[in-house]
């Protein structure tokens, strides 16, 4: 065989594992489609196959899969041919053939959400999708919105512009990590509320310690009370099941390129459809748009390859089933939280009741920086890591595993971080 024929062959096979991958994950699944999502969690034989759908480093334990998450091979290939076949002709192949498509991208969304297609605008990411929210709102100097100090910072800026440029007021609650209940953070929004109160924007489940939040008890309280409610589901959607019904709230934004595995840069927008028309889109669009869920993807031109590749990414998710997934983010946060634990001066910062956690999850060592003891892990051991600080409050090192993670990779974490505490990093 010449090398043109070798590579030809080559690239063929590659394509067929490739396109596979879906496939193989569902043959998985059928075996144990009649066991428990918390027997699959444990089960190493089905998370093998769900592993091998994906091309990642395996010699950098990712653990920073809260930020970025890498896409299974069937979710690349679908984006670069998608890509590759929009620069046959761009004006013609990406806009007249390709961006049609994107109204099927829509409606799986939107089912896969419970949500009207009609409430459901494509986004780049979760910020562009909040932001539409926070800078859509008409507010008055003076009125008031609810937030707290560990909602993401990107968000808090956007409200303290709104704050400079516009003269409202920002209120944000503080809260125990982990906190003693549910209950007690549905008692801290309900208190900070005043006559004042137009807004209250909140995490699903924040980026710092992964507390979930009692979104659909407090987005009701605040209906109740005329107040508008904005949820930020970035680190929330496709990491545990949910749907719009069970949150109630006016407006939600997430990223799909984290949980979801969808392609760098995507996320979508729901908004309450009573709510659409009284909400500016964060570029102009006409006036005849102004009913249109539509109006909030009006940002010029853009690749038509990402967002219609999410498709692929939303068949792979619900190929390993959304129960499933989330068993096993909670299975492998609890094998490393209880192994840390019992560490002289390790404290976890994440709750174990799973309703307020799931994979996401935050530990300090005293004595340790968390910068410190994040570097560490990543120079010494190849470890990646998150370390945060909300300052005046907690600092600690975040960890995010996702599907592809092996039970070997949260070994080899725990075990360096005991290197870590028993001596390494405080000589």
């Amino acid at each position: 065989m010449n090398r043109r024929c070798f590579l030809r062959s080559a690239g063929a096979s590659l394509a067929v594992l490739q396109s596979d991958s879906i496939d193989k994950v569902r043959a998985a699944a059928k075996p144990v489609a009649d066991r428990s999502p918390e027997a699959v969690a444990a089960d190493e034989d089905f998370w093998f196959q769900v592993r091998h759908a994906f091309t990642v480093d395996r010699n950098l334990v990712n653990f920073n899969n809260g930020g970025v998450c890498p896409s299974p091979r069937v979710v690349q290939e679908a984006e670069r041919r998608y890509l590759e076949f929009s620069n046959l002709t761009p004006t013609y192949y990406m806009w007249r053939i390709l961006t049609p498509e994107v109204e099927v991208v829509r409606r799986r969304l939107a089912a896969s959400f419970g949500a009207d297609p009609e409430e459901v605008a494509i986004t780049r990411n979760a910020s562009e999708a909040l932001e539409a929210a926070q800078l859509g709102i008409d507010l008055k100097p003076g009125d008031e919105v609810i937030t707290t100090t560990q909602d993401y910072p990107r968000m808090l800026t956007t409200w303290d512009q709104r704050r400079r440029r516009d003269g409202i007021v920002v209120t944000k609650i503080k809260f125990p990590v982990p906190p003693p209940s549910l209950d007690d953070l549905y008692e801290r929004m309900e208190r900070a509320i005043t006559p004042r109160t137009k807004v209250i924007h909140f995490c699903h489940i924040t980026n710092l310690t992964g507390q979930i939040f009692p979104v659909q008890k407090i987005c009701r309280m605040a209906r109740q009370r005329g107040i508008l409610t904005i949820v930020d589901g970035a680190h929330a959607y496709a990491h545990f099941p949910f749907k719009r019904d069970h949150l109630d709230c006016d407006y939600y934004g997430t990223s799909l390129h984290k949980w979801l595995t969808a392609p760098i840069g995507t996320g979508f927008l729901y908004v309450r459809r009573e709510l659409i028309s009284r909400t500016w889109p964060l570029m102009a669009a006409p006036e005849s748009m102004q009913n249109d869920i539509r109006k909030f993807e009006e940002i010029g031109t853009h690749p038509a390859a990402q967002r219609n590749a999410i498709t692929e990414a939303l068949t792979f998710h619900e190929s390993i089933g959304a129960e499933r997934k989330a068993a096993r983010m909670r299975y492998l946060r609890e094998r490393w939280c209880r192994r840390l634990e019992e560490l002289p001066g390790v404290r976890i910062l994440t709750s174990y009741d799973p309703a307020q956690s799931c994979g996401l999850g935050l530990f300090s060592v005293e004595g340790i920086s968390s910068e410190k003891l994040s570097e560490y892990l990543l120079e010494k051991h190849r470890v990646l890591t998150v370390p945060i600080r909300v300052e005046g409050e907690y600092e600690g090192v975040r960890v995010t595993p996702n599907v592809y993670t092996t039970l070997g990779e949260i070994d080899t974490f725990c075990a360096a971080v005991e290197k870590a505490v028993k001596g390494e990093l405080r000589a």
